[in-house]
């Protein structure tokens, strides 16, 4: 199995490259030669460092989702009360999509990449089960009677707010509110 980390600094420019591209112009919208093109390398460079575009998609959602999962540890982490815990992915997300503008890099993936034995595939997937079992977990910490199904409800709306970011409605502080008053009434 290749490296999951680029080690040199070609290796490094052709995520940034990668991860800036993918984002903006979709996975199946950008090829090898732009990459390079962008990061300043040769597609043999590339291919070398990571072997193939899929591998570099895995690394781009892999990173991503690292960054992610940290950021919404330190938001719960920082929540007062366990109930506010139960929210803080949502403050979480209200940090990340100030430069994350274009929606949810892992929702885009897994409409791109639909098959789901592809690694990048998985990646996505499994930061939207991570999500639903952080709420579950959150919610039975906080005492919510039924966590399961509140969690599966803060998905929902945590989901919502990401599909809906690109519309540039504004509703985070209101999506945001009805998860709290989910978690309690929960």
């Amino acid at each position: 199995m290749q490296e999951t980390r680029p080690v040199t600094p070609a290796g490094r420019r052709i995520v940034a490259a990668a991860e800036e591209l993918f984002y903006d112009r979709g996975i199946t919208a950008v090829g090898v030669d732009l990459i390079a093109e962008h990061s300043g390398v040769t597609k043999r460079t590339l291919y070398n460092q990571f072997g193939s575009k899929d591998h570099l998609v895995t690394v781009y959602l892999a990173g991503r989702d690292e960054r992610w999962r940290s950021l919404v540890r330190v938001a719960v982490d920082a929540a007062e009360t366990p109930a506010e815990a139960v929210t803080a992915p949502f403050e979480a997300l209200r940090t990340w999509s100030t430069t994350n503008t274009r929606g949810c890099a892992f929702i885009n993936a897994l409409a791109e990449i639909p098959d789901p034995t592809h690694p990048a595939h998985r990646i996505a997937a499994d930061q939207k089960l991570w999500l639903l079992d952080l709420f579950r977990e959150l919610a039975t910490t906080a005492g919510c009677p039924n966590p399961a199904p509140l969690a599966n409800q803060l998905l929902a709306l945590h989901e919502g707010a990401l599909a809906t970011q690109p519309l540039s409605l504004d509703n985070l502080r209101d999506i945001t509110d009805l998860a709290r008053t989910l978690v309690r009434a929960g």
